[in-house]
């Protein structure tokens, strides 16, 4: 019993420090940061500014649109990056020889990439009542954050796949996961409702999770819909969550393959 404390106590003590690691590699390239936190405020405002004067409503559409597809899209390239950011570090082959658990090395590396996206949005989210007269007061905020629970651990799950294609190609595996991500972003109706995209294309927004998590979310923030409302749509969230999950977390493995 104590010899498995001291292990598990060990492993959180591990995922933790790749947390640390993680944010001290942001703070060193701080002002690139800046210039992305600096790039994320300029996108939620140029889409926010096309429906300014017509609707409050659309405004708010395009606005959780937008906020929502900068946290979803920052977890999935934080994730999905992370083996470029190792090889760029030089330190790829000391993380995946480190003699600790598969799951202690994906746990850090997710939790880093949740926590750096929420304050991320949370800086931006401050942000927007500056430019917009956006009233929250309607905000049903359980169903808002179950979603944004539930949803992050989705793209945890696709950044994960595409942290795969750097391995497979050096030269252009970085590159595929950003076209990826555009893919997942046509088809979720980040910007519009998915009834607009063409029948044949159409049937890749019922298997896409930003699908159900936008959908959810302008629901909580717009219309002040219920968990019980939107039960549903999280019940297929989770569902998906749990098929993309457990392609990574089947039997825990060491890192180096031991």
């Amino acid at each position: 019993m104590m010899n498995t404390d001291m292990r598990i106590s060990r492993e959180l003590t591990a995922s933790s420090a790749f947390v640390v690691r993680n944010f001290s590699m942001v703070k060193r390239y701080l002002g690139w940061e800046m210039v992305f936190l600096c790039y994320s405020v300029i996108n939620v405002l140029t889409i926010g500014f096309i429906m300014v004067g017509r609707n409050d409503s659309h405004v708010l559409f395009l606005v959780v649109g937008a906020l929502m597809w900068g946290f979803l899209s920052v977890i999935f390239h934080e994730v999905s990056e992370s083996v470029s950011w190792e090889r760029w570090e030089g330190t790829i082959e000391y993380t995946f020889m480190a003699p600790i658990l598969r799951l202690t090395h994906l746990v850090g590396s997710c939790s880093f990439a949740i926590l750096y996206s929420m304050l991320r949005i949370a800086i931006v989210l401050a942000l927007m009542p500056l430019f917009f007269d956006i009233d929250l007061g309607n905000v049903n905020v359980l169903t808002a954050v179950v979603t944004l629970a539930i949803s992050g651990l989705s793209f945890l799950g696709l950044g994960l796949m595409a942290a795969v294609l750097p391995l497979m190609s050096t030269e252009r595996g970085s590159h595929a996961t950003h076209i990826m991500g555009a893919v997942l972003m046509l088809i979720s109706g980040v910007y519009y409702e998915v009834d607009v995209l063409p029948n044949w294309i159409r049937p890749l927004s019922v298997i896409s999770p930003g699908t159900y998590t936008l959908r959810s979310m302008r629901a909580a923030i717009i219309h002040n819909a219920s968990l019980a409302d939107r039960l549903p749509d999280l019940i297929i969230l989770f569902v998906i969550n749990l098929k993309i999950m457990s392609m990574f977390l089947g039997k825990p493995r060491f890192v180096g393959g031991v």
